[in-house]
């Protein structure tokens, strides 16, 4: 079984944060500090025993918050220090810190956030001045779209998703994504593939609420557009193309009624049992004499504990078929027990997407 993650902040954690508070000027007592931040600290997750340090560190840093902030932020480790895998949520105290206790304190807390995210992220610490301090913190978000960091660049983006994973939804920006959407035209062709990957990821949950906007705004974009803007409106409209949108499908160049014929249908094995995988394969012909493109994607009606089905589409690939020719494409699915899927016994259906129309398939049994 995999590591719990909370293995990875352990008592250590604790007592590198005490050591670098006070390294930084605060005056505690240490003792009192490890002994309180670890009263409880077995018995809790990664993220509750980073909030419960949080709450140490409020008890016995000064109650003058700006005062605080400053001491929080001069404790951070270098800038350019390599933090491998699990190593920066020696950080996400100090994010629940300036998310709890900044809030009266706008600029030290947005020093300290600017900070952060060049070492770790301040995408969730930003939340709450979103909520609270809307225009002030957009603002200052607009500003950090050009810094020469990449990381306050991506916080820009990624702390102004709506649905952030781990995170609260920004309500006010579900029900009005322009603010976003402002702050998201100027990162659209950001040099950094990591921006632009939170780009289209936070275009991708704003489709969530206000799919025919997205499309409009993929569309304007694709004008003109290159490989690598391509790339973020095709990430940003992977949801939408998973129901088969026919207005981003049209985006992309996939038409409805496409002349691309399915010519095979494969499952192997056609018999199989919890655990185990499957591969399926499917061929589309070409009848035309014009090179066809096409969007493909496989869709598993897995059958539920009350013997309904529940249908999930697996990308499958774009694609272009030259006149009279044939492609495959196919895909490897995994049938063990998953913590967002479980499997039951039963015969399967399976079909394809083409363009995001339903084409008759195959199936499998599951024993």
């Amino acid at each position: 079984m995999a590591e719990p993650l909370k293995n990875s902040f352990g008592p250590d954690v604790v007592e590198r944060v005490a050591d670098a508070l006070l390294e930084a000027g605060a005056t505690f007592d240490r003792a009192a500090f490890v002994a309180a931040a670890l009263d409880g600290f077995d018995d809790l997750e990664l993220t509750g025993r980073a909030a419960h340090v949080a709450a140490t560190m409020a008890d016995h840093l000064p109650a003058d918050r700006a005062e605080a902030l400053r001491l929080v932020t001069a404790s951070l480790g270098p800038e350019d220090e390599e933090l491998v895998g699990m190593e920066g949520f020696f950080y996400l105290p100090h994010v629940y810190f300036v998310a709890d206790h900044g809030l009266d304190h706008f600029e030290a807390a947005m020093t300290a956030q600017y900070e952060l995210t060049k070492r770790f992220t301040a995408e969730f610490s930003i939340r709450p001045y979103l909520e609270q301090h809307q225009e002030a913190t957009l603002a200052r978000l607009r500003e950090w779209a050009s810094d020469p960091n990449e990381h306050p660049r991506r916080l820009v983006s990624e702390g102004t998703r709506p649905r952030l994973p781990w995170a609260g939804r920004l309500k006010a920006f579900q029900a009005d994504p322009a603010p976003v959407i402002e702050l998201l035209e100027l990162l659209k062709d950001d040099e950094s593939e990591y921006v632009r990957r939170s780009v289209a990821n936070n275009l991708n949950d704003i489709a969530k609420d206000h799919p025919e906007l997205v499309v409009e705004i993929a569309g304007r974009w694709w004008a003109g557009a290159d490989d690598n803007r391509r790339r973020l409106i095709r990430h940003g409209l992977r949801t939408l193309i998973k129901a088969g949108d026919s207005g981003a499908l049209k985006v992309l160049g996939y038409g409805p009624n496409s002349p691309l014929v399915v010519a095979a249908v494969a499952v192997t094995p056609t018999e199989a049992a919890i655990g185990d995988k499957i591969r399926i394969e499917a061929t589309v012909r070409n009848p035309t004499a014009k090179v066809l493109g096409g969007l493909i994607d496989l869709r598993v009606h897995f059958v539920k504990a009350n013997g309904a089905t529940s249908p999930k589409v697996f990308k499958g690939a774009e694609i272009e078929v030259e006149p009279g020719a044939e492609a495959t494409v196919a895909k490897t699915v995994s049938l063990r027990q998953h913590s967002t899927r479980t499997h039951y016994p039963g015969r399967h259906e399976v079909d394809l997407l083409v363009n995001g129309e339903v084409r008759p398939g195959t199936s499998f049994d599951l024993g």
